[in-house]
């Protein structure tokens, strides 16, 4: 079966295109970790971003939305400079206020997980695409989700980073058909 093609040639983006892209999630800190990285990608490159995603969970402690809501401004700077994450300022403050978004939509409602999935009737949205390159930027989908976080506070969330998330935490598969890891091919 023929699998898609932008993970090729790179170990580390293979490995995420088999284990995590596109696999359902609902666990509170995985999708605050997906949120974090793809808030780090805006203007760079997914490997860019794999490559340093260890750094980022020694200085965010794993993602734990409690430590990363309460990190102060000296906090984030010495992120910023002993830790080998995007030296981003904006980036890196984004991962507290986003953090504290997530904290803000859990008292609200009964997780963070169900208010995402919410978006979606509780179903990932399976696509049935022949080749990586039908696979859209943004959808309908990614523009409702990010005007909301948007209202909400959440930094770094625009359309298409918002469709990048989506299909990080499995609301949307986007393998192509043919890929043994495409939803209706999964056993």
């Amino acid at each position: 079966m023929a699998q898609c093609e932008w993970p090729k040639g790179d170990e580390r983006m293979q490995a995420y295109h088999d284990e995590e892209w596109c696999r359902p999630s609902r666990d509170e800190r995985y999708l605050f970790e997906m949120l974090s990285l793809e808030g780090a990608q805006a203007g760079l490159s997914w490997q860019i971003v794999l490559s340093k995603r260890d750094s980022y969970k020694d200085a965010f402690h794993n993602f734990d939305i409690d430590y990363c809501a309460a990190l102060t401004d000296e906090a984030l700077a010495e992120i910023k400079e002993q830790y080998g994450v995007i030296k981003h300022g904006a980036k890196l403050q984004s991962v507290r206020t986003n953090a504290q978004a997530v904290k803000e939509i859990q008292s609200e409602f009964t997780s963070f997980a169900e208010y995402l999935w919410s978006f979606t009737d509780g179903k990932a949205v399976i696509n049935e695409w022949q080749s990586d390159g039908q696979i859209p930027a943004q959808s309908e989908l990614s523009v409702k989700l990010s005007k909301d976080l948007k209202k909400r506070g959440f930094k770094f969330v625009g359309p298409v980073t918002s469709y990048s998330f989506l299909q990080a935490v499995g609301m949307v598969d986007d393998h192509i058909i043919s890929c043994p890891f495409h939803s209706a091919n999964r056993k």
